[in-house]
């Protein structure tokens, strides 16, 4: 089919590049693919730079993974310090040692010297013109014990002073577990609310033919009501496309064809409905 396909798949789980443009440079054209998670990037990246915090949420698979990865990518190192932590399910006191392990900090025993540490922390960096940014992942998965707290760790100096961005990501549920009375302090702090949809099927077709690009391919490899199929099976989520679409290379691969077309598909999904893995 003219990829350049060795250890990765072409629509494997790595993101495209979301630093610059992402391009289709097919017949001489150069035209910016409109995606989902280059239109969410461009509002967290400001709030960040603003000392703000925010709430990325989305469904499984859209792509939230890939708008942080491009945040870490764009956020300059001069001046901000970005820390990640996915394992949230976690008590208040564990979160915050988990958090000063990936500070560098010591974990001390008691909830109260944690939080003082990392809370210290923090002003230490502002004293050195750093910014620190909290991404904390799954955030839906948060206890509330955690959630109850999250609002003081933003506190500081009698709530004038932005010295941290918290940025929570996570399932829509945390939309409905921040809107609760008692996580309204949290929620009432959270500036920039995001969320990334699913693809539209137009997106879809330009996705596909993107991440085929970068691996070699300058030509239509999908049939467009393939492509449909993919969407349609899909619900616009990038995971699931690459699992389906990469599953229907290699079915076509394997009848040697040249164009993946509607039944290779259609083979694909019902493999994958009935829970068959011997594709």
């Amino acid at each position: 089919m003219g990829l350049r396909w060795r250890c990765r798949a072409p629509l494997g789980s790595t993101c495209p590049r979301a630093g610059g443009e992402w391009t289709d440079r097919r017949r001489g054209r150069t035209r910016q693919i409109r995606t989902r998670v280059r239109r969410t990037l461009m509002p967290i990246d400001d709030g960040v730079l603003t000392r703000a915090s925010g709430i990325l949420v989305g469904d499984p698979g859209v792509g939230k993974t890939c708008v942080l990865r491009a945040l870490r990518k764009r956020l300059p190192d001069a001046g901000f310090r970005l820390t990640y932590c996915h394992n949230v399910t976690l008590g208040r006191r564990d979160f915050y040692r988990q958090l000063c392990v990936a500070l560098g900090l010591s974990a001390s025993a008691t909830a109260a010297s944690v939080f003082h540490a990392v809370s210290s922390h923090v002003h230490d960096l502002g004293r050195d013109q750093i910014h620190p940014v909290f991404l904390l992942d799954e955030a839906h998965l948060l206890h509330q014990d955690t959630l109850d707290h999250l609002h003081i760790l933003l506190n500081y100096e009698w709530d004038s002073r932005a010295l941290l961005s918290l940025i929570l990501v996570g399932l829509p549920d945390l939309l409905d577990r921040l809107s609760l009375r008692r996580n309204r302090s949290l929620f009432s702090r959270m500036h920039k609310r995001l969320r990334v949809d699913p693809l539209t099927s137009a997106d879809t077709g330009e996705y596909i033919r993107m991440r085929l690009a970068r691996v070699g391919c300058d030509r239509e490899i999908f049939a467009s009501d393939a492509v449909a199929m993919l969407h349609e099976a899909s619900l616009g989520g990038m995971r699931d496309t690459d699992r389906l679409a990469t599953a229907a290379l290699r079915e076509a691969a394997r009848r040697k064809r040249k164009l993946v077309e509607r039944d290779a598909v259609a083979r694909i999904i019902e493999i994958h409905t009935n829970g068959d893995t011997g594709v």
